[in-house]
């Protein structure tokens, strides 16, 4: 992977709709690339599967809190 951030475009803006399997396939094959080159996506990508990992526990009174 590489170590500097700053080389390349990111593929942040679409990280949230590929966790949640929302991309048409080359665009998710093009992320999923990304991703093994790219360490701070990768680390975004992380973050965001977390997060989308704890939205079945809210309840919809959750939402409205």
């Amino acid at each position: 992977m590489t170590a500097d951030p700053g080389e390349g475009p990111h593929m942040r803006q679409l990280l949230g709709a590929y966790v949640l399997d929302a991309l048409p396939d080359a665009q998710a094959r093009a992320v999923a690339r990304h991703l093994l080159s790219c360490d701070r996506c990768a680390a975004d990508y992380a973050a965001v599967a977390e997060a989308a990992a704890l939205l079945p526990l809210l309840s919809e009174e959750d939402l409205w809190e």
